[in-house]
C-alpha cells in the first residue's frame, strides 16, 4: 500500500492516471477547486483506494509551496507523486501581452520546476530518516508531463512550447541529479490530446485522448521507463522536426 500525490487532480490525465493507480493505495489530491474533485475521489473509492484526502494547491502561488508540501505530508509520507497541472493558454492574447505570456510560462515550467524542487528534497529527506522503505532500490516515483510541443518550438504556439521546452530540460537535468538515487523520475511527452483542454480545436496527426496518455504513462512508469512518447511514434516525429528547414518550419500550425 502506498500514498499517492496527484497535483492537477480535476485534470482529464491526471484522474485517468491516479485510476490506474487506485487499488490499494491512499490518494492526497490537489487542486485548486477542491470541490471539483468529487467525482474522480468517487472512481478512486470504487477502483479500491484505500482513502481519498483532498487538499486545495494554487500551482502559481510559489511562495507557498514549501507550506503545500507539508500540508499534503500530513497523512503520511508520500511515495508516488503524479504532476498533471498545467495551461494551454491563448497564442493571441501572449502575442499582444507580456502579462499573459508570463502566466503560461510561470504555470507550465516556474510552478512544475518550483514544486518539484519542494517535493524531491522531502521524498530525500524522508528517504534518509527511513520514513520512505527502498523496495527494489526505490523509494520514490515522480511522474511529470512535457510534450511534442517542447520537441522544436513552433511559431503558431510558441509560448506554450518554449515553456515546455523548457520544463523538459529541467526534468531531464534532475533525472541526472537523481540517478543512482532511490528516487524515479518518469518523463511523459504526449502530442496533441483530444479533450477540455483542446476542445474547439482541429486535432493534429497522431492525436491522443486522456486514458491513452494515462495507460502509457503508466505502464512506462511502472516499467521504470525514464520517458514515454504518446504515441510512441511521436519520438521519430521529434527527431524529424530538427532537420526541418527554419524557413519551412515557421509555417507549421499548431
Amino acid at each position: 500500500m502506498g500514498h499517492v500525490l496527484v497535483l492537477g487532480a480535476t485534470s482529464e490525465i491526471g484522474g485517468e492516471v491516479a485510476a490506474r493507480l487506485a487499488n490499494h493505495n491512499t490518494f492526497t489530491l490537489a487542486a485548486r477547486r477542491t470541490e471539483a474533485l468529487d467525482g474522480i475521489a468517487g472512481r478512486l473509492i470504487d477502483a479500491g483506494a484505500v482513502a481519498v484526502h483532498r487538499i486545495h494547491f494554487d500551482a502559481d502561488d510559489i511562495a507557498a509551496h514549501r507550506q503545500f508540501v507539508e500540508h499534503a505530508w500530513q497523512h503520511g509520507p508520500i511515495d508516488t507523486v503524479i504532476v498533471a497541472f498545467g495551461i494551454l493558454g491563448d497564442q493571441q492574447k501572449c502575442e499582444e501581452s507580456g502579462e499573459a505570456a508570463a502566466a503560461v510560462i510561470h504555470t507550465d515550467f516556474t510552478a512544475q520546476a518550483s514544486i518539484l524542487t519542494e517535493i524531491v528534497a522531502r521524498m530525500e529527506s524522508d528517504i534518509a530518516a527511513g520514513k520512505l522503505p527502498v523496495r527494489d532500490k526505490v523509494a520514490g516515483r515522480i511522474m511529470a508531463f512535457s510534450s511534442i510541443a517542447g520537441a522544436r518550438v513552433r511559431r503558431a504556439n510558441y509560448v506554450y512550447g518554449s515553456a515546455k521546452a523548457g520544463l523538459d530540460g529541467f526534468l531531464q537535468g534532475m533525472q541526472d541529479r537523481l540517478h543512482g538515487s532511490h528516487i524515479q523520475l518518469t518523463i511523459v511527452r504526449p502530442g496533441f490530446v483530444i479533450g477540455r483542454m483542446t476542445e474547439g480545436m482541429k486535432p493534429a496527426p497522431m492525436s491522443s485522448r486522456p486514458a491513452e496518455v494515462a495507460e502509457a504513462a503508466v505502464t512506462a512508469f511502472d516499467g521504470r521507463k525514464p520517458h514515454v512518447w504518446v504515441p510512441r511514434k511521436l519520438a521519430l516525429l521529434a527527431r524529424a522536426t530538427h532537420l526541418t528547414p527554419r524557413w519551412i518550419w515557421r509555417k507549421m500550425p499548431r
